[in-house]
């Protein structure tokens, strides 16, 4: 587990920006050769809207994790808050903004923005797969003290290590980019039926929002919950994954589709 890959001068390579870095140029890569292989021509715009929603993406992600889990601390620290690798980010802002720069840019191009997001879907959750390792290597999105003598201790580096110290942590972050590949898998699979547009994606949201709202129970990056019941993770993805359910059903039975 190293946070730094190399030094130049006084400046650091970071593993955990490098790894976001090729998450997104892989799952750009990805998104383009399901584009191609769709037959509609939109994998000229891959690239570009690669870069517009992955650059949306981080500033949707550390934005969601400054204002929605750490405004108590940033509000105080200003000047830290494009400080990414002292917890990083969180994947559901960056999935949001990212979405939306991508329908923004499909619709300024008058391309069909949910068959789009139909095929990219399955590049979007490895892409997420992917950043889960510059968490393992940073140190953050770690899991809660395991009770026991199993689970990961991190360096005295880590933010994990600051929070708990030498005690053994849930995988967390192991565990959601293994199950992240599990629904690339099943996207792929469930591409390849005859479904209707709009399915795949609503599918993706529905499968990694359900993957999350049980992993949230692992983490122990944070502790507090919203109205006493969920966490704010899994509030959001206790609605995210109603509306997709809802745009699912609709997209199966609605007449015309």
């Amino acid at each position: 587990m190293h946070q730094y890959i190399a030094f130049i001068g006084d400046f650091p390579i970071r593993s955990y920006g490098l790894i976001i870095s090729l998450a997104i140029i892989l799952a750009t890569g990805v998104g383009y050769f399901l584009a191609k292989s769709d037959g509609r021509g939109y994998e000229k715009h891959i690239v570009d809207m690669g870069i517009y929603a992955g650059l949306a993406g981080l500033l949707g992600a550390r934005f969601w994790d400054v204002f929605f889990f750490d405004w108590g601390y940033y509000q105080n620290h200003l000047s830290e808050i494009l400080n990414v690798w002292q917890g990083g980010m969180a994947v559901q802002g960056g999935v949001f903004l990212g979405v939306v720069a991508g329908i923004c840019y499909a619709k300024y191009h008058k391309l069909d923005w949910l068959a789009l997001a139909d095929i990219l879907a399955p590049a979007i959750i490895l892409g997420q797969s992917i950043g889960r390792c510059a968490n393992l290597l940073n140190g953050d999105a770690f899991g809660a003290p395991t009770g026991g003598d199993f689970g990961i201790i991190y360096p005295d580096t880590t933010l994990a290590y600051h929070t708990y110290g030498a005690v053994p942590l849930w995988p967390a972050e192991i565990w959601e980019c293994q199950l992240d590949i599990v629904i690339f898998a099943l996207l792929l699979i469930f591409r390849a039926t005859n479904h209707k547009k709009g399915e795949c994606f609503a599918l993706y949201v529905m499968l990694y929002s359900a993957a999350r709202f049980l992993l949230e129970y692992l983490r122990g990056d944070y502790q507090e919950l919203v109205l006493g019941v969920f966490k704010s993770a899994q509030m959001t993805s206790v609605v995210a994954f109603s509306l997709a359910l809802v745009a699912f059903l609709y997209f199966r039975f609605a007449k015309g589709r």
